[in-house]
């Protein structure tokens, strides 16, 4: 299971925010963490979930920060600014794509193509891509595409930003659903961005 760090504003104390069980449940673990075991990583990246936002229910805090061993803080906001222009949703919170930066960071170390891509970035961008334009980061996120750097971000944003607990709740995928019978009878029919079909189009379930 995915789950992020939800921080108290004071850093002194962490708890765990995964998504919701089939029972619409969300585990409240307590993890105790003292603050110099907190800051001893490379770069910490920090944020707040809305109050609109649907994981606003789900997060024992609004505060939430993500522990980076390898990249610095603006080397992992860069990532998380990349990956809005590959894959924008205004749904999903940065605490979602901080999942994508924790991932790459993870490689970070053994790969330095990584920061050399996002020096890249930084310098096309005329210092700061994440304060950029939004026209501009996509003009200059188009100008690398095909290159090692790019499919690299671009391939963990499929697992990082969509493979996990707090994503399934914003774009309401309620789980697995094969070993419980399918989804005949579990929300096959609980879209609610199309409109609601007829009720001869969708006969009801026959178990013979």
């Amino acid at each position: 299971m995915r789950v992020i760090r939800i921080e108290s504003p004071t850093l002194e104390s962490a708890e765990t925010l995964a998504c919701t069980d089939e029972n619409g449940q969300v585990p409240r673990l307590d993890l105790p963490l003292a603050r110099r075991e907190f800051l001893k990583g490379s770069g910490i990246l920090m944020g707040t979930i809305a109050a609109t936002s649907v994981l606003a229910a789900l997060a024992p805090s609004p505060v939430w920060a993500l522990e980076l061993a390898h990249l610095s803080k603006a080397e992992g906001e860069t990532l998380m600014a990349m990956g809005r222009v590959l894959y924008p949703h205004k749904k999903l919170p940065d605490a979602v794509y901080a999942l994508l930066a924790k991932d790459l960071d993870g490689k970070a170390d053994a790969d330095p193509m990584l920061r050399d891509g996002i020096g890249a970035l930084n310098q096309a961008a005329g210092g700061s891509f994440v304060k950029a334009s939004a026209a501009r980061k996509l003009s200059i996120v188009k100008a690398i595409e095909g290159t090692p750097f790019f499919n690299t971000v671009r391939g963990q944003c499929v697992t990082s930003l969509y493979d996990n607990d707090m994503a399934y709740a914003v774009f309401g995928y309620p789980g697995s659903a094969w070993e419980k019978g399918g989804y005949i009878t579990r929300g096959f029919q609980d879209l609610k961005w199309l409109p609601a079909p007829p009720a001869k189009a969708s006969p009801p379930p026959f178990f013979g």
